[in-house]
């Protein structure tokens, strides 16, 4: 049984992740900022599925804090998977964006993703076996309107992760970015009404959690020894 840590894993997305990547085997540890009794709750459904997991809550935008809490969780088994989920959106055009709003969507996205990697990487690499998977977005391949913050933040991952896959290479650790369209949940669907994604997405649906879980889950296995340093789009033709 290998240790999984899934970021963000109290989202819609994060939470499909879990539950794909428990029924594969694996010990689900689930990380929250906000939203722990979802952490927590979703913990408890896996257990009662014959599953193991545990909610996690820390500040990932805290380097001390975020390395404090990778030595503790560690100290049992090293972790070899990690998800990168955890984002925020604060959507405003660049002329109008705060400073604050374009450091909080970096921090959590992007410097979020060196906090939480940098510490997990030396255990992983003494087991020669480890996947690394940043959750970005259309919108870091594309860019978006008003979104100037976000897509810096996810096209930054694709960078990380294409260096990260030649440093580990030899030792047996994949990086890939995961970089999802238009999904399926509470947020998209007050964003895109039907008749928008219609005409956005030439499969003229939004994509299920389900499917982008089941993306990660294959990038997870053994399968997918050979698969590194790649963005892979799912985004039902979008681009």
């Amino acid at each position: 049984m290998k240790y999984a840590l899934v970021t963000g894993g109290s989202g819609e997305i994060g939470q499909a992740i879990c539950q794909r990547l428990s029924d594969d085997g694996h010990h689900i540890i689930i990380h929250a900022h906000q939203n722990i009794e979802k952490a927590q709750l979703l913990a408890e459904q896996i257990a009662a599925k014959g599953g193991s997991a545990r909610a996690v809550q820390f500040d990932l935008t805290d380097f001390a804090q975020t390395s404090q809490y990778i030595s503790e969780l560690t100290q049992a088994q090293p972790i070899q998977i990690l998800v990168h989920n955890a984002g925020i959106h604060q959507d405003a055009p660049l002329a109008g964006m705060s400073k604050l709003q374009w450091d909080n969507v970096i921090n959590v996205s992007l410097n979020g993703f060196f906090n939480i990697t940098q510490p997990l990487l030396l255990p992983m690499m003494k087991t020669r076996w480890g996947r690394v998977i940043a959750i970005s977005s259309i919108a870091g391949i594309s860019g978006n309107r008003g979104q100037a913050n976000y897509a810096a933040a996810k096209s930054g991952l694709a960078g990380a992760c294409k260096s990260l896959s030649i440093e580990l290479a030899s030792r047996g650790i994949t990086a890939n970015v995961v970089a999802p369209g238009i999904i399926n949940t509470a947020m998209s669907e007050a964003a895109f009404p039907l008749e928008k994604i219609k005409q956005m997405v030439p499969m003229q649906r939004a994509g299920e959690v389900n499917e982008v879980a089941a993306l990660v889950s294959f990038l997870a296995s053994d399968e997918a020894a050979y698969i590194s340093g790649q963005v892979i789009s799912i985004n039902g033709g979008m681009i």
